[in-house]
């Protein structure tokens, strides 16, 4: 380990120059414009991995973008993990809010800045630069390793799942490692243990068969987007709850050692709510602020729209109105039932006056990892021989999808070992890593590989 280590101490300038020539890549999958980009992103990344020492690597073209695949499987009787990530980016606009060009990664104070900087180019070159210092000081891991990444997870990832069905010889592993999240604040390692699963609806509702003058008939017709705002304010009660019938059957319980854990972390009301700029907070009554955010189920209206939206003045009665509605699940709540009591929830709300059509646009599970399962166990080791502290547990409110088609698919347990920070501007102008996190992020996962392999001697390969 100590070769390892002052391998990272002394590469670090090199590190973070590749890092820029990585982020450079504009690779952004919901723009085909960028479609040539992407390609050579992924051929950069394979070059790379061959470079650093990787044995088989390999890109898999699909009807959308590549996916790349690359092993070292030269530790006999040793765990084999699979890392997954992704090298797509989300568009850089607006690039006015901007303060240096997107794809041009600047170094300011502590933090370099970059689209894709955290999400998750950065964090996928943590693993590609331990994977280097092993490989270059001791000539192997001290674990089998085989690498997944893929170009559509900002467009919801669905070749990757096909692949994963069509390929489960080629990724059969003992666990998943994925880097795609972040600390809970500055300073303060944690670990990402549970994300909730989430439902997309599409809601529109049809009056007249025709735009009308609102002068002329105004009075006569139900105006839709009326109609469908009256509905939307019925799924929820006075109280903050979800008022669909059936919604929190299954909605698994928090342990008191959940309770205990999320104590433990620097959590400020007030701060919150300042920092978001609003006056008070709001949601689901009997419950934590943390609570309501990671381990209770939601409802959203993330859009609503229908008639004239421009500037000037317009008297229009609109043929039609829609809304875009999101639920975020948590343990044991099924995607599919919710989506169900949602729709008959809601046709139960419409009208006389109007007609409605409803859809379900995605949808994926909750997952939860054990808070004592042996990989959560040794990424807490990892942190704490990096960090110098003990890492705390929280869960996050939003969904990586794959997390849980690893589960169904290939039966294996993800860990989150993400080394983001809440604020670091993803999806948003101006994203960064910071570099104390990115190079205690590097020797983290050193201390991981190193640390599994004596985890599972004394326990036995099947506690995986």
């Amino acid at each position: 380990m100590d070769q390892v280590l002052r391998y990272i101490d002394r590469n670090k300038d090199r590190f973070l120059q590749e890092l820029k020539r990585l982020i450079a890549i504009p690779s952004v999958s919901t723009n085909p414009e960028y479609k040539q980009d992407i390609k050579r992103c992924a051929q950069w990344i394979a070059d790379h991995l061959s470079l650093i020492g990787m044995e088989k690597t390999k890109i898999y073209p699909t009807k959308g973008n590549p996916i790349i695949y690359s092993d070292w499987l030269q530790a006999s009787g040793k765990p084999t993990i699979l890392f997954y990530g992704h090298y797509d980016v989300q568009p850089a606009e607006p690039l006015n809010r901007w303060t240096s060009p997107p794809f041009q990664a600047t170094v300011r104070g502590q933090n370099l800045f970059g689209r894709g900087a955290t999400d998750d180019k950065g964090q996928i070159f943590i693993h590609f630069k331990c994977i280097e210092a092993y490989l270059k000081t001791m000539g192997k891991l001290p674990i089998n390793l085989k690498i997944l990444l893929e170009g559509e997870e900002e467009i919801g990832g669905k070749n990757l799942s096909k692949f994963i069905e069509q390929q489960k010889k080629l990724l059969k592993a003992d666990l998943v490692l994925i880097s795609d999240t972040a600390f809970f604040a500055k300073g303060v390692p944690s670990i990402c243990y549970g994300l909730r699963g989430n439902v997309f609806m599409r809601v529109e509702l049809r009056g007249p068969n025709r735009d009308l003058h609102s002068g002329s008939f105004g009075g006569s017709i139900h105006n839709p987007i009326q109609a469908l705002a009256a509905m939307i304010a019925q799924l929820h009660d006075a109280d903050g709850h979800v008022a669909i019938a059936g919604f929190y059957d299954d909605v698994r319980q928090l342990t008191r050692l959940e309770r205990d854990t999320y104590r433990k972390l620097p959590w400020n009301d007030k701060r919150y709510a300042r920092d978001l700029g609003v006056k008070q907070l709001y949601g689901e009554r009997g419950f934590t602020t943390l609570e309501r955010l990671w381990t209770r189920p939601t409802l959203e209206c993330n859009g609503i729209w229908g008639g004239h939206t421009g500037e000037e003045a317009r008297g229009l009665l609109p043929q039609k109105a829609s809304a875009n509605i999101s639920m975020r699940l948590v343990p044991d709540q099924n995607p599919k039932k919710i989506a169900k009591l949602f729709e008959t929830h809601l046709r139960k709300l419409v009208p006389k006056t109007v007609s409605v059509a409803i859809r379900c646009l995605t949808m994926a599970e909750p997952t939860i990892t054990a808070i004592d399962s042996p990989g959560v166990r040794v990424a807490v080791v990892a942190l704490k021989m990096a960090f110098g502290k003990d890492p705390l547990f929280q869960r996050d409110g939003g969904s990586i999808p794959i997390v849980n088609r690893f589960k169904q698919i290939l039966r294996l347990d993800s860990v989150l070992l993400g080394f983001g920070l809440p604020d670091a501007n993803e999806h948003a102008p101006n994203e960064f890593i910071n570099l104390g996190n990115f190079f205690r992020g590097i020797r983290t996962v050193a201390y991981f590989y190193d640390e599994l392999p004596k985890y599972l001697k004394n326990r036995g390969k099947n506690d995986l």
